[in-house]
């Protein structure tokens, strides 16, 4: 969710400056005759269903990782190793001063109501998240202050000062293309340029995604997927075994992987992701203010001892908001270690000794099980933790995210490069205001490469020693599936579960 939580607030990060002329081709060819896979099916196990289907004004990373890339394409996109690569911009130029990319389109992409993708579609693209979009994540194209369509395949786009972040951003779903006359229904009736459409949305079970006979790259494989969605971890698993689904998307019960391991039929695939999972600190309350409770909370678990409890193991541990496949990770799990004797030392310094904190929990497995453990790690510093289970998405995204009525939570962040997400805007559910912070963020996003991974390197450390939050784990990428099912990913680190690369 993503999410970071699943949700972007400011366009301060940065990814890697693309300053030169991007000389790649588009990727993928129109395809004739039949279609791949035929009349095949697959069926995938998923966890957090989406609130709605507009991601323009619902926050939440199960509405991308359904249709960004799959149903909604963009100009550019991350390969698997985050390289920024084509899209329906088949290549672009950088002017000197960093601040105008000139983008050539395919010719020969239609949304789904038949109308031709354009650069006219672009700029509206571009501008509605500027103007019509109503989540955080639309801060992103603030910097942008002209797009224009040059021609019907090219666009110019002149940022307001150079940004390294933009073009990244362009990846995630700020950068999805949309038809002018097909977003009238864009929570029911989502109409894109992808490689699969929208079926239909059986609430509270399934979203059904056919393939796109007239899509003008390469066709996926599978006529229809169906997108399964499982509260229980258990009912997940079991569904997978009984061959109800294909595809386990994010095992959701590590304890028991060795039923696949021991069993031929499946295969298991174990990477990494982007989603650090956070136990959030409300920083507006006065409790959190003080830097000693928050370093003593962070003191106060063991986290290996938690990922052993609550997650089997699986996982790693990072000690900031920045993932081994950020260019500026360092492992900064030293900043603040386990020491409980410290922990009741500085509680009773801050005077926060016997009050009882929120520890409001989205009805995730992970969230559930390790919210377990940090109640009982934290009991024993001195604080008194009282668990509420929150309904996921809709509970937890007003309660917690909207309304920022917690204490503590516990979300995996889920969202690539999201640190100014969270922790760099004041407004964010994280509540967190760091003008040193920012200003790091804002150096980074400006600078050279260089001074973006010096300025970012800084910008985690400076998390960390602040304590503005705690960094339980970061999630593996760990997904079972039928042994013959082909193209799974080994690292989850966009926002997207790309079904097009899926086949038998």
């Amino acid at each position: 969710m993503k999410s970071s939580i699943y949700t972007r607030a400011v366009a301060v990060l940065a990814s890697a400056a693309l300053l030169a002329v991007s000389a790649c081709s588009a990727g993928s060819s129109t395809s004739s005759g039949s279609s791949p896979g035929g009349d095949q099916n697959l069926s995938i196990g998923l966890v957090a269903e989406p609130a709605s289907l507009d991601f323009t004004t619902t926050d939440g990373a199960a509405i991308p990782q359904v249709l960004l890339g799959n149903v909604y394409e963009t100009l550019v996109k991350q390969d698997d190793s985050g390289k920024i690569v084509p899209s329906l911009a088949k290549s672009w130029t950088v002017s000197p001063d960093r601040k105008t990319y000139t983008f050539d389109l395919v010719d020969n992409a239609k949304f789904t109501n038949d109308k031709q993708f354009t650069a006219s579609d672009a700029v509206f693209s571009i501008n509605r998240v500027k103007t019509a979009w109503t989540t955080s994540l639309k801060a992103a194209m603030d910097v942008v202050s002209q797009a224009k369509a040059l021609s019907p395949t090219q666009l110019q786009v002149t940022l307001a000062k150079p940004s390294n972040d933009w073009l990244f951003r362009m990846t995630t779903r700020i950068g999805a293309m949309f038809s002018e006359s097909g977003v009238s229904a864009l929570a029911t009736a989502p109409v894109g340029s992808g490689p699969y459409t929208f079926s239909k949305w059986n609430r509270g079970d399934s979203i059904v995604l056919v393939r796109n006979d007239k899509y003008w790259g390469s066709k996926p494989f599978f006529r229809q997927i169906t997108l399964k969605y499982f509260k229980d971890a258990t009912a997940l698993n079991n569904a997978l075994l009984t061959g109800t689904i294909n595809v386990i998307s994010t095992v959701q019960a590590p304890e028991a992987l060795s039923q696949f391991t021991s069993n031929d039929k499946y295969q298991v695939i174990e990477g990494t992701t982007n989603g650090e999972v956070l136990l959030s600190f409300n920083n507006s309350l006065p409790l959190f203010k003080d830097i000693r409770t928050r370093q003593a909370i962070r003191m106060a678990i063991d986290h290996k001892a938690l990922l052993d409890t609550c997650w089997a193991g699986r996982g790693k541990l990072i000690g900031s908001m920045v993932p081994p496949t950020d260019p500026w990770y360092e492992d900064l799990t030293g900043v603040t270690p386990y020491d409980l004797a410290k922990a009741k030392s500085l509680l009773q310094a801050s005077g926060a000794v016997g009050k009882t904190l929120r520890l409001r929990l989205p009805t995730l497995p992970y969230a559930t099980s390790c919210g377990q453990v940090v109640k009982s790690q934290l009991e024993q510093a001195g604080l008194k933790v009282r668990i509420d289970q929150l309904e996921f998405p809709a509970a937890w995204l007003t309660t917690v995210f909207k309304n920022a009525d917690y204490d503590l939570s516990i979300i995996a962040h889920v969202e690539p490069r999201d640190l100014g997400a969270v922790f760099g805007n004041p407004k964010y559910y994280t509540r967190y205001d760091d003008p040193t912070l920012q200003g790091y963020l804002a150096a980074a996003d400006a600078g050279d490469e260089a001074a973006q991974v010096d300025n970012l390197k800084k910008a985690a450390r400076r998390l960390s020693e602040q304590a503005a939050g705690d960094w339980l784990f970061l999630l593996p990428n760990l997904m079972v599936a039928d042994k013959d099912i082909k193209g799974l990913p080994t690292n989850a680190i966009t926002e997207n579960f790309d079904l097009s690369k899926l086949a038998r």
